[in-house]
């Protein structure tokens, strides 16, 4: 016994004296150890067909046909990387893609040699942002994992074709179609589409921090949901979408999954509406069909519509909660339809005395849901958000369609708006996606003190 009880102790001091030599070895290193690369893909010739381990960073891959993450594989991208597609061809994901651009070294989705268009003014039809250069990133119904951070997605959205059309006939610059999977976007820029340039069937989301911007041609949403599609959507800028910025819906579940609901909370949302010809279509923030959520803390500039909670097929009214959101408008038709009209659109939104201006002050004594009104030409142009530089009111020259890219406006608050400190926290993210800086969602960004996505903290909205 005393020999084992020698042993024992001997062997205490020598893993003691073992750490306290190799003081690398302490409780943070293990967050450093070196990774070993999955299956390196060389940047050397052309990508097509079946793909699988890990794009380098800092490396350009070319595409000369569509590609194909299997089952079971994933297609990891590390930061810095530059997906070149030299045609309308698309990536299929039937497993996983982690793509983990950063800050410094932003990754990039695009079609080789095409040049931005950004004129005001500019003829639609011959804009290569609503063209569909290349298909865009296509999940399977079996991708259970979608994770984009950090990166550009430009110039996507063309028609689908071989391998990604089995996958999905209707093609969209990023496409989520899981019911039970997680996909995260968060801190990255989508330029251009013909149609939605996202658009989720399900599963459980997390979108923040991102640039929407100039996406589609004669419809299309920020970020069109459905089919039972749970999380978040917050701090994201959407400016000069065809149709609204976010939009859900609970169309398409499937049996035993839980019915759509989004927190839209903090977003900047400016100039959207205004390339959806439809009658009653078009705005800023949409629940449709059986769909629910909340929609707090919101800045609404110039946009066609304000919020609408449609009546036909009806929301899930009874599981929606809104207000504390900001409107403004330059015109007395913008700002006739801040609490839209039934006549004019199939929506029953709820004016709310948090909402700022307070609605008491433009509807008419008497007012019903959904009664036709007159906003006083006071309102036009008053209730200034104060945005550091952007173009409210409009410039001379230009009209409502003209404001469709951030380019280089600074969308945040100065420190004498009127939304500094005027933001509900008194609700949180759903957080249906796991915090994680790989796996899943960096940081649940909580509800914002301040209005919109750019907050005087600095928390919020980062590039």
């Amino acid at each position: 016994m005393k020999n084992s009880n020698f042993i024992v102790r001997c062997l205490i001091v020598i893993v003691v004296l073992f750490f306290a030599c190799n003081k690398k070895l302490d409780h943070k290193s293990l967050y450093q150890a070196i990774v070993p690369i999955a299956s390196p893909i060389s940047d050397t010739g052309c990508l097509s067909g079946a793909i699988k381990g890990t794009m380098l960073a800092g490396k350009t891959y070319r595409v000369c046909g569509n590609i194909i993450v299997n089952k079971g594989d994933t297609l990891t991208i590390q930061e810095g990387v530059n997906v070149n597609f030299t045609g309308n061809y698309g990536l299929g994901v039937k497993g996983s893609l982690i793509c983990l651009g950063t800050r410094e070294h932003s990754n990039w989705f695009t079609m080789s040699g095409v040049i931005k268009t950004d004129q005001a003014g500019a003829d639609p039809s011959k804009d290569p942002a609503y063209a569909g250069k290349w298909t865009g990133i296509i999940a399977d119904t079996s991708c259970y994992l979608m994770i984009i951070k950090w990166t550009h997605i430009d110039f996507g959205g063309g028609a689908s074709t071989g391998t990604v059309a089995t996958i999905s006939k209707n093609s969209y610059p990023l496409l989520f179609q899981n019911p039970y999977g997680i996909f995260v976007l968060e801190d990255s820029w989508l330029y251009g589409s013909v149609d939605d340039p996202l658009r989720v069937l399900g599963g459980k989301i997390a979108v923040f921090r991102n640039t929407f911007e100039k996406s589609g041609y004669t419809g299309g949403e920020a970020m069109n949901a459905k089919a039972g599609t749970i999380g978040d959507f917050a701090y994201n800028l959407c400016i000069g979408i065809a149709t609204n910025g976010p939009k859900l819906s609970n169309s398409g579940a499937i049996t035993g999954v839980p019915g759509s609901n989004v927190r839209m909370y903090n977003n900047t949302i400016v100039n959207c509406g205004f390339r959806r010809a439809a009658a009653g279509r078009g705005g800023s923030i949409n629940f449709e069909q059986d769909a629910g959520g909340m929609a707090y803390n919101n800045i609404i500039v110039n946009c066609k519509f304000g919020l609408r909670i449609v009546q036909n097929p009806i929301a899930d009214t009874a599981r929606t909660r809104y207000g504390y959101n900001f409107y403004y408008g330059d015109s007395t038709f913008v700002c006739s339809q801040f609490i839209p009209s039934l006549p004019v659109s199939t929506a029953i939104s709820q004016p709310q005395v948090t909402d700022i201006p307070k609605p008491s002050t433009y509807l008419p004594a008497g007012w019903k849901t959904g009664d036709v009104y007159t906003a006083p030409a006071a309102l036009n142009g008053a209730n200034d958000p104060q945005f550091i530089d952007a173009p409210v009111p409009l410039p001379a020259g230009y009209n409502l369609r003209d404001v469709v890219i951030a380019g280089s406006y600074n969308f945040g608050l100065k420190l004498t708006s009127p939304c500094i400190g005027a933001g509900y926290t008194g609700f949180s993210a759903r957080g249906d996606v796991p915090i994680d800086p790989r796996y899943g969602v960096t940081e649940l960004t909580p509800p914002g003190i301040d209005l919109g996505a750019f907050q005087s903290s600095g928390k919020g909205m980062q590039h």
